[in-house]
């Protein structure tokens, strides 16, 4: 099996809709998030390959850490990016979702800081969803061309 369809099996696992476009690009189309571990995995080998990251919709949620994992100068949005930030959180074995205030300073702390500037100008990290869209985005990372 060659290097490029093992790599395509793996994003396609860890992300759903995060595809690999060419070579030398991986295109997060919409990702909801998830836990945050295979997203750190993926990350980690993105920025290792040198590929580009070209956000083509909605990247929420653990899908946000490629800002913290790729090169700012390797990130490029289109018109239809959408960034979503909130706190950590995790999840019991009864299903009870809880808090994880250190691990959402660490997260806040490990953005670019335009970002997080941006996430503290807006209340910072909590329950709720931030959208990071439109001008404010292309204001931080530059339009895909």
């Amino acid at each position: 099996m060659r290097m490029v369809a093992i790599r395509t099996i793996l994003v396609a696992a860890a992300l759903g809709a995060v595809i690999p476009a060419a070579h030398a690009e991986v295109r997060i189309l919409a990702s909801p998030g998830g836990q945050v571990g295979p997203f750190i995995d993926l990350f980690e080998k993105v920025r290792e390959s040198g590929e580009r990251v070209v956000i083509d919709g909605p990247c929420l949620s653990a899908c946000t850490l490629v800002l913290s994992m790729v090169p700012n100068d390797r990130i490029c949005v289109t018109r239809r990016a959408v960034l979503g930030f909130h706190a950590a959180r995790s999840i019991d074995r009864r299903g009870r979702i809880y808090a994880e205030p250190e691990a959402s300073v660490a997260v806040l702390q490990a953005y670019p800081a335009p970002v997080r500037g941006w996430i503290v100008r807006r209340g910072g990290l909590t329950s709720r969803l931030l959208l990071l869209r439109g001008r404010e985005l292309a204001a931080i990372y530059p339009r895909c061309r």
